[in-house]
């Protein structure tokens, strides 16, 4: 019996550790599986085989979408052409639904069942992309428990499995352990994590406003630490240039590739672009400012759609606004620097936004890897998953 041939794609660093979490929950079922696609480093480093990185597809907005759509057509248009003419058993589409929902209608059509993992944000804006969806996949795997309803409504297969982060992050962080890891020895100040992104396009709208953040805390808190995780050289080089531009290059930033977990669980405080990264910080119990900041077109034409009033995942998760979220007009170093300022020593506000984080990852905490793969299985042939 030949072995399941699964494809995925997914096109961020979040979608790239959701990913790598799945495919190592689906090797314990079938061993022999081969996986491959497009996909980052954390995927490849469970055996994944990329045929194109994921980085090719990390580009959030309009306009910054725009200005890469012919490379990123063209590499959708040559993934197509492959999975056709040599079929894989399952295709799994991770987050990135521009470019994924296109991808599975098509492989949908030509026999291929086709699972999506992460709903597009139906709940918060462009709604009427339920229609497509239902094209598009055989299967929708949802994060959040508000969603499933959503589908079911529209006879859309779905299972909510909770969200794998909620699995792997302990209930309780220490901070200490934490900055022992980073080895930031004994701070005099206090610790800031600075999240801008991890998409070219938004460290080159953000750099800069975290930057000036930070120079204006230090004015208030001399002694303070930025803690900056990067995921990749090219969003590394696009920091420090920022850094060197602004006169900032002296100041302690302290830049990691990688670790954004703990300099996250090692902070007293997180400044961060608007994403997976602002549930990684609730999960970690630390309290945050949500900021973003896209070209003036973008945002004009996004605002316009959303349905809700908040766009960070703690704040959606809650149904309310439990930590600030500083967006476009609003993200000024000024307004930035005051918020995360005011977090710090005031104890009451902490532990109402710990008591809060605690229920939502109460809530996602549902064992994700085994209820997806359990899922996902049930599209495989069995004669073959048994073999």
């Amino acid at each position: 019996m030949k072995p399941i041939r699964i494809a995925l794609v997914a096109g961020e660093a979040s979608g790239d550790l959701l990913a790598a979490h799945l495919i190592q929950a689906l090797k314990t079922r079938l061993p022999d599986a081969r996986f491959y696609g497009i996909g980052g480093p954390k995927m490849q480093a469970q055996g994944f085989e990329a045929l194109w990185p994921a980085e090719k597809l990390a580009v959030r907005g309009y306009v910054e979408v725009l200005r890469h759509y012919r490379e990123i057509t063209g590499i959708r248009r040559a993934l197509l052409t492959q999975l056709k003419s040599d079929k894989p058993d399952l295709f799994i589409g991770v987050d990135a639904p521009d470019f994924n929902l296109w991808l599975e209608t098509k492989l949908k059509s030509a026999g291929i069942q086709t699972v999506h993992f992460v709903s597009p944000s139906i709940w918060a804006w462009r709604g009427e992309r339920i229609r497509k969806i239902a094209k598009a996949v055989s299967r929708m795997l949802a994060l959040f428990p508000f969603e499933p309803p959503l589908y079911e409504r529209q006879q859309i297969p779905v299972s909510y499995v909770g969200h794998p982060l909620a699995d792997v992050i302990p209930m309780e962080v220490s901070r200490a352990a934490a900055r022992e890891r980073l080895a930031l020895g004994d701070v005099g100040g206090p610790v800031f994590a600075l999240l801008p992104g991890s998409r070219q396009s938004e460290l080159q709208y953000m750099a800069e406003t975290f930057i000036d953040t930070g120079k204006k805390l230090v004015q208030r808190f001399p002694k303070a630490l930025f803690l900056v995780p990067l995921v990749s050289r090219e969003t590394r080089n696009l920091f420090e240039e920022a850094l060197w531009k602004l006169g900032a290059q002296d100041l302690p930033f302290k830049l990691l590739f990688g670790h954004a977990q703990d300099a996250m669980a090692a902070s007293d405080a997180v400044l961060v672009a608007s994403g997976t990264a602002t549930l990684e910080a609730a999960l970690l119990k630390r309290p945050m400012v949500i900021a973003y900041k896209m070209s003036p077109w973008s945002w004009k034409k996004m605002n316009r759609m959303r349905y809700q009033p908040w766009v960070g995942l703690p704040n959606v998760l809650a149904g309310r606004f439990v930590v600030p979220e500083l967006l476009q007009d609003d993200a000024t170093p000024e307004n930035l620097a005051q918020a995360l300022g005011n977090i710090i020593g005031d104890s009451q506000y902490e532990a109402r936004v710990d008591a809060c984080f605690r229920n939502i990852h109460e809530l996602l905490r549902q064992d994700t890897a085994q209820k997806a793969t359990a899922a996902i299985l049930e599209h495989l042939d069995v004669g073959a998953v048994a073999a």
